[in-house]
């Protein structure tokens, strides 16, 4: 079955329609919060009919938006930018109620600019430049003015002097202007609050996106410098075999010949020997000859699904021919789930039986190692644990990373081959030193999922 992974293009578009949609709120509730405080706190006279009929045109297209969200359709810049645009327009529809140009925040035009300018690219932004610029001037001549804000008029029926009606009336040019200030003022401060914490908001979240594109960035850059140290360790391996054939067919028919002309009954020491000697050169070969078999070979190909108990059981069987003599201590969690099963790749099992050796190489026969397994249907969790001296310092900064220029212990190439082959399948390996004394190795592998390899083989005639 093909599955359709979403391109980080269509994943970013949408990201930033949601983003379009939580800054729509936002801008619904300070629309709303200043309507209610021009009418009742400063007793502005404003058609208030139509400025929330804008108000809630507004959040009905927000309420389209979140329901466009739930959609699978694509999400395109030029959709964001129709979005905008209808900001602008509900904004400007606004500002042509309540004065025009002369309204004090007509600062707001500015953040659909911002935006845009975030989100889109340049050539969006230009676009919004000449929008907002011609609605911007259209409004200038076409508005409806704000009301006059003047004290109550003299009582007509009080008599009084000219000289008195004209500090009367100067009284109340001088609380106008205050009014129109206070105004002014209010509308500055909105603007400014609004406005710093939108910037904030923005900021904020770009600095987070950012800092999460280059941890993403470092650990791509990271993957990509241990693959290619894998190819090329995987080149010299590959040449190596080619050129060890040889020479070890010609050792193996020389060893054959020294068993024949030593035989036991006349030299039994050396004959045991030469068996030993031929039966280290039946491994060089069988290694060279999975080597071969396995190369270019994918994950399924190259290993076959096994019962997760089984496995493990086999797992063990192939290390106890490297290493007969050391002690094991063998425990599996009586909770596992008995119907678990694996892909046996060579490449794993390899990998989990180089870190037994290491284990076995980093302590004594007498105390030998421990071996913990438990597993679910998903995962499977594998402790390995030493009694030897335990890891060196800075041990686990550059272990997976790339090839240590030392062998201390046992620990070289081979550990980085077996990190890369487990983080390749999905797996984690963390290294740790115990307490008591000693080092413990966790793995971490996923299992075979029945769904995902049903699905596979219904899709296989695509």
């Amino acid at each position: 079955m093909l599955t359709q992974v979403t391109p980080k293009s269509e994943i970013s578009a949408r990201q930033n329609l949601k983003w379009l949609f939580i800054l729509r709120n936002m801008m619904i509730v300070g629309e709303t919060l200043l309507i209610f405080l021009s009418i009742n706190a400063l007793n502005i006279r404003l058609p208030q009919q139509q400025l929330w009929m804008v108000v809630l045109s507004l959040g009905a297209f927000n309420v389209f938006t979140s329901m466009r969200m739930q959609t699978e359709e694509p999400v395109t810049d030029a959709e964001i930018f129709s979005q905008l645009a209808v900001d602008v327009l509900a904004i400007a529809a606004l500002l042509y109620l309540t004065g025009g140009a002369s309204n004090p925040i007509t600062w707001v035009f500015l953040l659909p600019l911002m935006v845009t300018a975030i989100m889109l690219p340049q050539a969006y932004a230009w676009y919004m430049v000449i929008l907002t610029t011609a609605i911007y001037t259209a409004l200038i001549a076409f508005n409806i003015p704000l009301p006059s804000i003047e004290p109550h008029a003299p009582v007509p029926e009080v008599p009084h002097s000219d000289l008195e009606y004209y500090r009367m009336m100067q009284h109340a040019h001088v609380m106008s202007d205050k009014s129109y200030f206070s105004l002014h003022m209010f509308g500055m401060w909105f603007g400014f609050v609004f406005s710093a914490g939108l910037v904030a908001f923005f900021v904020a979240n770009l600095a987070r996106t950012l800092k999460f594109k280059e941890r993403s960035l470092a650990v791509a850059r990271e993957n990509a410098l241990r693959d290619e140290r894998v190819i090329a360790l995987g080149t010299l391996a590959a040449s190596a075999a080619h050129d060890m054939g040889t020479p070890l067919g010609t050792i193996a028919i020389v060893a054959h010949e020294l068993e024949q002309d030593y035989p036991i009954h006349r030299f039994p020491d050396l004959h045991e020997k030469t068996l030993i000697m031929q039966q280290q050169i039946n491994r060089c070969k069988e290694a060279l000859s999975v080597m071969s078999a396995s190369a270019g070979e994918m994950r399924a190909e190259s290993g076959s699904i096994m019962p997760m108990a089984e496995y493990i059981d086999n797992v063990i069987t192939q290390w106890r021919t490297h290493k007969p003599g050391v002690k094991l201590r063998f425990f599996i969690d009586v909770d596992v789930a008995a119907d678990a099963q694996i892909i046996a790749e060579r490449t794993l099992t390899h990998s989990i039986i180089n870190i037994l050796n290491n284990a076995a190489e980093a302590t004594t026969i007498e105390q030998g190692i421990e071996f913990h397994a438990s597993w679910t249907l998903t995962h499977l969790i594998i402790k390995i644990r030493d009694f030897g001296p335990g890891l060196p310092p800075d041990f686990s900064e550059i272990v997976g990373k790339q090839p240590l220029t030392s062998k201390k212990g046992g620990l070289g190439v081979g550990l980085f081959l077996t990190c890369s082959t487990i983080h390749r399948i999905g797996g984690k390996i963390q290294f740790e030193n115990m307490e008591s004394g000693g080092a413990c190795v966790e793995i971490t592998l996923p299992l075979f999922n029945r769904e995902e390899g049903n699905d596979d083989d219904d899709g296989s005639g695509d």
